[in-house]
């Protein structure tokens, strides 16, 4: 199956079809979600309205341990099955989940000052979230650090897969250290501990957060393959050239 779609001609008719429905989905999840984030549902009875920096910070949260988990998962496939789509794919994803890593930074600094009364503590999970955005910003550099691209992907794929030991310590951090992060009250095994009026906004704009990477992520791969298909013919056209010449 992932062999199938190694051949980019067969994943740009894949990505074709389904980009029109994922951008559906992204205007109209984010669309009602801001509308259940910032209309429908009340302030909270303990922090008022700043409770509504949630509905970004919590999904842009996800979205980047999201995101970096699908660029460990296709640099593997990369590296093992020599996937040449999987790494454009990881290298599309890259400047994506940074930005949402920078928004759940960016958000939770804000959220945390009129609760915690300081922009930043540094406690495991803050930090561990900073790492996560040094890892993309790492992975990105790398990436493009090489002359020859093959090199590039490889050496970045490397770098992700051993980021990935960073995504539990993110999402446990919380069990394993006295932090000023509630623990999970989403993602509960018996039932969330949120009232259905936040919970909806919240997976309404997770819903949206993740069809807009997909949406984003497609358009990436398809520009990235356009740009090397030129390439590759601009350097045949030289060649034949030289050789012609």
């Amino acid at each position: 199956m992932l062999q199938k779609y190694a051949n980019p001609k067969r994943f740009l008719t894949l990505a074709n079809s389904v980009l029109p429905w994922t951008t559906c989905a992204t205007v109209i999840l984010i669309v009602a979600g801001l509308y259940f984030a910032f209309a429908a549902s009340p302030p909270d009875y303990q922090q008022g309205q700043t409770v509504r920096i949630m509905y970004v910070h919590v999904p842009s949260a996800w979205m980047a341990m999201f995101a970096y988990a699908f660029i460990v998962v296709a640099s593997a496939v990369g590296l093992i099955w020599k996937h040449p789509v999987a790494h454009v794919g990881a290298l599309a994803a890259a400047p994506i989940g940074a930005c949402f890593t920078l928004i759940c930074l960016a958000t939770g600094s804000l959220w945390g000052k009129p609760m915690w009364g300081t922009w930043w503590v540094w406690d495991a999970r803050l930090t561990s979230v900073l790492i996560l955005f040094f890892l993309y910003l790492g992975f990105i550099a790398l990436a493009n650090a090489f002359d020859d691209s093959s090199r590039g992907e490889k050496a970045s794929a490397i770098l992700a897969l051993i980021g990935g030991i960073n995504l539990p310590i993110i999402k446990f951090s919380v069990d394993w250290w006295n932090t000023l992060h509630q623990p999970a009250s989403v993602s509960k095994i018996d039932m969330p501990s949120i009232h259905s009026s936040m919970l909806t906004p919240l997976l309404l704009m997770g819903i949206g957060f993740t069809a807009l990477f997909v949406t984003l992520v497609i358009i990436r791969v398809r520009a990235e393959l356009a740009s090397r298909r030129i390439n590759a013919l601009r350097a045949a056209k030289i060649h034949a050239e030289v050789a012609g010449g």
